[in-house]
């Protein structure tokens, strides 16, 4: 197979690879913290009941994590895959709105949480895929930054929207989001992602006749468990999301209980304020992580 040229990646690559970060923005955290205004103001649940439906899809994503990244390891079809994974995660929140009980609403939203689960390792397979391992960095911060400001778009026509014709309107938000998504991950050429270099194996040719080190073989399943420093960070990460995580939804919450007819909009206000943050420092760590 012939792969494009490796000086950061080819343009176009790139564009398709900032505008399936943007849109995926949307799609990849499905309904998130929007769920539970739903769930409290339209199908009039306890909040106790909110959080155990939320706990169930967050543990299936978990459980999801390990078994997407190998399947990303092991496929070529990676740009099929994420398309695969963003219909997935749409047409179970789609489908939200037919169920109001406990059990077919957690079951679907733990269905698109495993799915998304594809979206990390996915886009940063590809995104090694198609710069290498010297630009990686930066490319990484640079997938954030899009995937913030999606996320702050998606938060600003969110909050816009439900003022206007109410909670219901983020799964039509949703639908839009992912359709673009899908047309901005077929965008990316399928030549310009090196499927070895994306799982780490080696990088490709400086000048087509240099080549760099190769990597040696793919590291087995006991890496997880047996590389120290991965698992300090991994504990970190934990400590991390179990402080953080869950402080939106229950923001949220308080919220909608205050008024339940902008508890979409104001969801959204404390969104965007953080994701215009965001956006920046994460280009800036992207550049300077490296140092």
């Amino acid at each position: 197979m012939t792969y494009l040229s490796p000086t950061a990646g080819s343009t176009r690559a790139n564009v398709g690879l900032d505008a399936t970060n943007f849109f995926l923005a949307d799609v990849r955290d499905g309904l998130g913290p929007y769920l539970a205004i739903y769930l409290l103001t339209i199908q009039k649940w306890d909040e106790a009941s909110i959080g155990v439906a939320m706990s169930i899809a967050t543990a299936a994503g978990l459980i999801a994590q390990t078994p997407a990244g190998a399947l990303i390891d092991a496929t070529r079809a990676k740009r099929a895959v994420i398309a695969a994974a963003a219909f997935a995660v749409t047409a179970a929140s789609l489908l939200l709105p037919l169920f109001s009980r406990f059990v077919p609403v957690a079951a679907s939203q733990a269905s698109a949480h495993a799915a998304a689960a594809v979206f990390g390792p996915g886009l940063a397979a590809v995104s090694l895929g198609i710069v290498g391992h010297g630009a990686f960095t930066r490319r990484i911060g640079r997938n954030e930054s899009f995937n913030h400001a999606g996320n702050a778009f998606a938060a600003t026509a969110a909050g816009a929207t439900a003022y206007l014709w109410g909670p219901t309107v983020v799964f039509y938000l949703l639908a839009i989001m992912s359709a673009a998504s899908l047309v901005s991950i077929l965008t990316i050429p399928g030549r310009a992602i090196d499927n070895d270099l994306a799982r780490g194996l080696h990088d490709r040719l400086d000048d087509r006749s240099n080549p760099l080190p190769d990597g040696g073989t793919p590291s087995g399943w006991r890496v997880l468990l047996t590389c120290r420093p991965l698992m300090i960070f991994a504990a970190a990460v934990v400590l991390f999301h179990l402080a953080n995580a869950a402080m939106l939804p229950l923001v949220g919450q308080k919220l909608a209980l205050q008024d339940k007819n902008l508890g979409t909009t104001l969801m959204s206000a404390c969104i965007v304020a953080a994701q215009i943050v965001m956006v920046p420092m994460a280009m800036l760590v992207g550049a300077r992580a490296d140092r």
